[in-house]
């Protein structure tokens, strides 16, 4: 193996930088080229791919996004696009390949693989939601924001003694909503894998006020429905003055908290370790700290597991 190339596919998350400093610098150490490919799969297939040095990844690993861009490409399931892709990998002697994103990067980086060039996945994802990886790239950043905005947000609730209901981005997974409602003292976490109840849920609001608190928080993962809705369903229970709040797409942008690229750097340097070993077709995660190869199609029948435990915890705390 002489050439591998990179690229980032999907939604893009904090740290992915860091990845691919680490695959770039890892591989160059080992003497092997390294080629960045702009826009994905896309990217690929239209041949918008150059020759990356280590001063291409310089100050890098502080910034979020993907500085090789990143679009989504259904085209790439069919394989004509893909054989396609393949003759742009030839046409630049890259003999395989690091994808960074999610669960439709996989597929494509598996596609890649079958037709004769090693790819491995490195989970990019701020939902969490990729199988046998307690955490991906991006999760910990994305986080880390949602809390910090929710902190602001308490500020005025508690001004005003309002109930605000924050929607949190997690569409079939709630590990965003999970964490941060522990983490900002929520009176209610709603996510996908739990069902809700609403009335309970203004039960439980009243209670803190008549116990004293000055607001209530109820974090939704956008999964389940929208902010404003809860809201509406909510008030046929209580008279609460309550503020419907909808955090979008901050959560995918800022600086990668330090947890983010060191997890990127690692998942980075084992993606080059196994493409040496003339592996391809696995993803890359890391479980009880310690990083693992998976097969790829093990993850396409399998489903992230959250640590529910937070949500029976956090029930217990809003008593």
């Amino acid at each position: 193996m002489k050439r591998i190339g990179i690229l980032t596919s999907g939604g893009d998350a904090p740290g992915m930088n860091a990845a691919i400093r680490a695959v770039t610098r890892t591989a160059l150490a080992n003497n092997i080229e390294v080629f960045g490919i702009h826009y994905g799969f896309a990217g690929l297939v239209a041949g918008d791919i150059f020759q990356m040095t280590s001063e291409t990844v310089a100050d890098k690993i502080n910034r979020g996004g993907t500085f090789l861009y990143s679009a989504r490409f259904p085209e790439f399931a069919q394989e004509e696009t893909q054989l396609k892709g393949i003759e742009q990998l030839k046409k630049h002697g890259i003999d395989a390949l690091v994808v960074i994103g999610g669960d439709g990067s996989y597929h494509g980086a598996l596609r890649l693989t079958e037709h004769g060039y090693n790819a491995i996945g490195l989970p990019g994802s701020i939902d969490n939601d990729i199988p046998y990886t307690d955490y991906t790239i991006g999760f910990d950043t994305a986080c880390n924001t949602a809390m910090d905005a929710i902190d602001k947000i308490r500020d005025t609730a508690t001004s005003h003694q309002r109930v605000f209901i924050v929607n949190v981005m997690g569409r079939g997974c709630g590990d965003i909503a999970l964490h941060v409602g522990v983490a900002t003292g929520a009176d209610a976490i709603v996510i996908p894998e739990e069902k809700y109840d609403i009335k309970a849920i203004a039960e439980t609001l009243k209670q803190g006020f008549a116990n004293g608190k000055k607001h209530g928080l109820v974090v939704l993962a956008e999964g389940v429905t929208d902010a404003e809705t809860f809201r509406k369903e909510l008030l046929e229970y209580g008279d609460f003055d309550a503020r419907a709040n909808v955090l979008g797409h901050m959560q995918r942008g800022g600086s990668p908290t330090v947890r983010d690229r060191v997890l990127a750097s690692k998942m980075g340097a084992y993606a080059v370790e196994l493409l040496l070993e003339g592996k391809g077709g696995l993803a890359v995660g890391i479980q009880n700290n310690k990083l693992e190869a998976h097969d790829m199609l093990d993850l396409f029948d399998a489903k992230h597991q959250g640590d529910y435990s937070l949500y029976s915890l956090n029930k217990d705390f809003a008593k």
